[in-house]
């Protein structure tokens, strides 16, 4: 992972910044109070910290919360090593500015790849160190003690000598004009006192009183609904529109009209949901009219044929792939919509000086500079408040919403709340790729002597982060894929980047390793089934390398009861994998019907992601990811025909329901390394384990998503 330089003090940190990656992350300069002022002034040594006279800490947070617990985590970072009272920590949401609150991972203000807690784990550590030792030179200089006889805990400064204690709001008058020492040493991890309990998440209480507001909450006066439909074919424009029905209904009070698409502007949503229904649109459908799942399939497929840019390349394919017993298989992932529970929003205001947004982004400086490019206004005219997210996974790293709602927002005096329905939702998306996965191995004495893996699908780090698509390798499509943790001699991981016909592409909860742990882990229980291997014991001889994973996956057989008998129709299947930091194992038991329905009964999860921050919210964030890919494993499906997407609400985009969901065990290895991210990795874990025991189960192997019913009821060939 990225550190921060060693050496930092107050001053290189207020002129030079925080070089955290190569990503310049500039501390804000609070001008230092003075005479009777300097008591009054808040203390604010860097970028995230503020603590004000009255003993409150405030955490300017640069990343979003969306229901991953980060505000929580975070803020227990930043208390810890500050040594404050946990009590009286507050969160502020950092204004948009990628100066001040880049993710250092990124170089953008952004949140997603489960990377709040990795990437901000030193910067914020030495941030709040910077910002305890100075309060430690303040009450030295105050009690004319050294500083190596002063302490800090709970939001004090403590001489044990003369039993002397004084709160940090005492100590911010003479603190301001302190700079912190060089070199300031970090906590060890078993001084720890915040980081490791399981403490009460910051945004539980509003969430459970109402008081919380999401970006589809917010009311400013006199604010106007709005909602629209775009084309329904992908790249389609606006042809005709009769508006004269839709005009005449009470609570409509004008029509939008745009390139590609139509909004009526209500008094309220119903209206404007009306309005909508009562138009008469004739669309110009464009080049992709005619496209179908065929097409995008065959495509794909033809792609995969073909030599790909090489990833990784270890020892001599050609030697390895002659040696022992050779096994072929393709593994195929669909197309998936979002479906966030809050369906796309953004409210905005416009005036001639001014643009003012309220939404839940994932990249707010994104957001506030989509709005400057439509809006024609500078930068510093746009004012974007960030508010909680209801989910996310990574629908909110695009700005199409932001673009819409402003330029709806310019047609219309005063402030208006524009809400996607549903339906356009999930039928305007930026849909997870369809990937396609090919593996040629041999095995020789229960050993893979060659291995080549090509991946073959959409990349959207090359229209997301074009700087990070270097010689035809999309870094999120090889995840998990080229830095395969198994022990293997000769191997090659090539990508081949083929862009569906019209169909938008973008990150989906899981990303990368999406589709490569589901077809590896599934392919490794095939080649464990052409050696005569149990699969577990066929992992073991492979994990000599990788310590942590091999004690995540012992300790998921144990506890799973692997080996155990189980009744007909009913496996176990294991599916292992190291992805944004962590270690996971995960066992799923599940039974197949004769009609081929499939009832899990019970996932086993043993999770390694170094120090688990807050406990709690590692287990939830195992649990719910675990529900959103069986979801995906089961149900997730988005299909093209005629340029246009079939599926429209959750009776068609079927989510998991609540008498679906199985036992759940997670169980946290204790470690002393730096953190991993947590929020995706049981995403990615659901559908191979859940594989695998259908595999276990019935003898037949599923190689795409997802399950098919038919083919374990026998009523169709796999």
């Amino acid at each position: 992972m990225h550190g921060l330089k060693d050496a930092l003090t107050r001053r290189d940190f207020l002129q030079a910044g925080l070089a955290v990656g190569g990503v310049l992350v500039v501390g804000f300069h609070v001008p230092v109070a003075v005479g009777a002022q300097a008591d009054k002034a808040p203390f604010a040594p860097n970028a995230f910290i503020r603590i004000d006279t009255h003993g409150a800490v405030t955490l300017i947070m640069p990343q979003v919360e969306m229901g991953q617990g980060i505000y929580t985590s975070v803020a227990m970072i930043l208390a810890e090593e500050l040594d404050a009272n946990f009590d009286r920590v507050t969160l502020e949401a950092a204004p948009p500015n990628d100066k001040l609150y880049a993710n250092p991972i990124f170089g953008i203000q952004v949140t997603g790849n489960s990377n709040s807690v990795r990437s901000f784990w030193l910067p914020l550590r030495k941030a709040a160190a910077g910002a305890r030792a100075i309060l430690v030179q303040a009450a030295s200089q105050q009690w004319k003690v050294e500083p190596s006889s002063v302490r800090t805990e709970n939001g004090e400064a403590i001489h044990d000598a003369s039993g002397r204690r004084l709160a940090y709001a005492a100590l911010i008058g003479r603190a301001q004009s302190l700079t912190a020492p060089k070199d300031v040493p970090l906590k060890a991890v078993s001084d720890f006192k915040l980081i490791g309990k399981p403490l009460k998440r910051f945004d539980t209480p509003d969430k459970v009183n109402g008081k919380v507001v999401y970006g589809i909450d917010v009311m400013p006066p006199g604010v106007k609904f709005a909602t629209l439909a775009a084309c329904p074919v992908f790249g389609g424009t606006v042809g005709r529109v009769d508006d004269a029905k839709a005009k005449s209904l009470p609570g409509v009070r004008q029509i939008v009209v745009q390139q590609n698409f139509v909004a009526v502007v209500a008094d309220h949503m119903w209206a404007a949901k009306q309005g909508l229904a009562a138009l008469d649109i004739t669309w110009n459908e464009g080049p992709h009219a005619a496209v179908s799942d065929d097409d995008v399939w065959k495509q794909l497929r033809a792609a995969s044929d073909k030599e790909g840019a090489v990833a990784r390349s270890d020892g001599d394919i050609a030697k390895g792939l002659a040696e022992g017993d050779k096994m072929e298989a393709a593994y195929e992932l669909p197309f998936l919509a979002h479906a966030t529970m809050e369906p796309m929003n953004c409210t905005v205001h416009i005036t001639p000086t001014s643009c003012e947004v309220w939404v839940g982004s994932q990249v707010l400086s994104r957001a506030q500079s989509t709005a400057a490019k439509v809006s024609g206004l500078p930068l510093d005219m746009v004012t974007v408040h960030n508010h909680l997210i209801g989910g996310g996974f990574g629908r909110r790293l695009e700005t199409d919403m932001v673009a819409s709602a402003v330029q709806i927002a310019m047609q219309v005096d005063g402030p208006v709340k524009v809400v996607w329905t549903r339906e356009e939702d999930i039928q305007h998306d930026v849909y997870r790729p369809v990937y396609r996965d090919t593996f040629s191995a041999t095995v020789s004495n229960g050993r893979i002597m060659g291995w080549k893996h090509r991946i073959a699908g959409s990349s959207v780090i090359a229209r997301w982060l074009p700087p990070a698509f270097q010689k035809g390798i999309d870094i999120d499509a090889i995840d998990s894929g080229a830095d395969i943790p198994y022990d293997i001699p000769n191997l090659r991981v090539e990508y081949v980047r083929d862009e569906p016909p019209g169909v938008p592409t973008g990150f989906w909860r899981g990303v990368g390793p999406n589709n490569n742990v589901f077809a590896i882990e599934s392919f490794m229980d095939e080649l464990a089934k052409k050696s005569n291997k149990d699969p577990v014991a066929f992992r073991r001889d492979l994990l000599g390398k990788s310590p942590r994973l091999k004690a995540a996956m012992e300790l998921a057989a144990e506890k799973s009861g692997w080996g155990k008998p189980l009744p007909a129709r009913t496996g176990r299947g294991i599916a292992l994998q190291v992805s944004f930091g962590s270690f996971i194992a995960t066992v799923a038991e599940a039974e197949v019907g004769v009609d081929g329905e499939v009832r899990i009964h019970r996932i086993v999860c043993a999770v390694d992601t170094g120090i688990a921050v807050n406990p709690d919210t590692v287990v939830a964030q195992i649990q719910g990811g675990l529900i959103f890919g069986l979801t995906a494993a089961l149900y997730g499906k988005i299909t093209i025909a005629r340029g246009r997407v079939q599926q429209s609400n959750f009776n068609d985009y079927r989510m998991l329901r609540i008498n679906e969901i199985p036992l759940i065990e997670v169980y946290l290895i204790k470690s002393g390394e730096a953190p991993g991210g947590i929020g995706e990795t049981a995403v990615t874990a659901a559908p191979p384990a859940l594989g695998n025991a259908l595999f276990a189960a019935t003898g037949i192997r599923l190689r795409k998503l997802p399950i098919d019913r038919e083919i374990l009821s026998g009523k169709k060939p796999s």
